[in-house]
């Protein structure tokens, strides 16, 4: 039996939902196939419009007909922060399983309830935190956890963007606490998070600043400037439960940054860089062999790389951002075929989320917050 998805929002992470519907099977091929239920956006033609180039079968302006409909299974959440709470709930007390894009909520309290709606249904969930997927991170968490680079001790973590960095772009949904919730935190850095913890382990406590680079921007009607109630930069020092101490900084006003996402890992035998902007390499430093001859090589992603040889039998070739929706989505389709857990279902982002909000508490208190 195949399962129908139904897909609610047509942006850019529409389209790379949609593409990792369709193309999950034919890349892994051992994941079921599904069928491409029913579109969801307004007004109703646009969805209409994207219905036939994304290639569902129907489609629908009325997101609460899709969450109940009786053919979709499978909801996918790709809308603006502030509808994921309630279109997310409404489709797990429907009965469906849910794919929801991060953040999860507005608020911490949004989240947790997001969470024990999750819990309550018995359905299975997924929150979109695509960069773990990649196989260079995933082979990252391999020799971490194989002890190559012995005991963790010190992390360095930056998410760098400069969608933002521009004082005359237009004010949008983005600068307001009601529509897009937290700013640089709930936007890029929790995608670093997602990475620290993944490889690190969760996070005990923390310090933290932030501020607004930008406090007003011009209105897009041209009646004047409109208040920037989020951060765009925010700078945390980090104590992990293992016992490991680390830096964070985001923000979404760096000039040149596009993606830059990545870390350093210290650890007591050597050390390992990644960049989502090189996004198909690795570097590691092992403290082995001749002083003379040590140093870093750089690790191109190939088959060897969990992932990477569904896309490419040859090393070297490179995968890119959709692909890395692509393994999420076949991800999630295992699990719900065979009843496991995925990672990061709900509950686990949530344990993200109460990070991104502790740094905002610590910012606002300047005391040190535990998680």
């Amino acid at each position: 039996m195949t399962l129908g998805i139904g897909l609610i929002g047509t942006g850019f992470m529409g389209k790379a939902h949609a593409l990792a519907w369709r193309n999950a099977r034919a890349v892994m091929g051992d994941v079921q196939d599904v069928r491409l239920e029913l579109l969801c956006d307004t007004p109703e033609d646009k969805a209409a419009a994207f219905a036939g180039q994304f290639g569902f079968a129907r489609s629908t302006g009325d997101w609460q007909a899709l969450v109940n409909d009786p053919k979709v299974d499978v909801v996918s959440i790709t809308t603006p922060n502030r509808f994921h709470k309630d279109m997310a709930i409404a489709a797990l007390e429907a009965g469906k399983h849910v794919w929801c894009e991060k953040p999860m909520g507005l608020t911490l309290a949004e989240a947790e309830e997001m969470a024990e709606a999750a819990a309550r249904s018995g359905k299975l969930t997924m929150t979109g935190y695509n960069y773990t997927r990649n196989p260079a991170y995933r082979h990252a968490q391999k020799l971490v956890q194989e002890g190559r680079i012995g005991r963790i001790v010190h992390v360095r973590g930056a998410v760098d963007e400069d969608y933002q960095a521009d004082p005359d772009l237009p004010w949008t949904w983005r600068a307001k606490l009601g529509e897009a919730g937290l700013g640089a935190l709930g936007d890029i850095g929790c995608h670093l998070i997602s990475l620290l913890c993944g490889i690190c382990g969760p996070i005990e406590s923390l310090i933290a600043d932030m501020q607004t680079v930008h406090e007003t921007r011009p209105l897009p009607d041209g009646t004047g400037r409109g208040k920037v109630e989020n951060e765009d930069t925010a700078t945390a020092i980090l104590r992990f439960a293992n016992g490991a101490q680390g830096s964070f900084a985001a923000s979404r006003s760096a000039w040149g940054r596009k993606n830059r996402l990545g870390f350093e890992i210290h650890g007591t035998k050597g050390m390992i860089i990644y960049d989502q902007e090189r996004m198909n390499e690795l570097q590691l430093f092992v403290n082995e062999g001749p002083k003379a001859e040590q140093g870093f090589r750089t690790i191109l992603t190939g088959p060897d790389h969990d992932g990477y040889g569904a896309f490419c039998p040859a090393p070297g070739h490179q995968i890119g951002f959709n692909d890395l929706k692509i393994i999420e989505a076949a991800d999630f389709l295992r699990a719900i075929e065979t009843g496991t857990r995925p990672w990061p279902d709900f509950a686990a982002a949530l344990e993200f989320e109460k990070v991104i909000h502790a740094i905002a508490e610590a910012a606002r208190s300047g005391t040190r917050v535990s998680v």
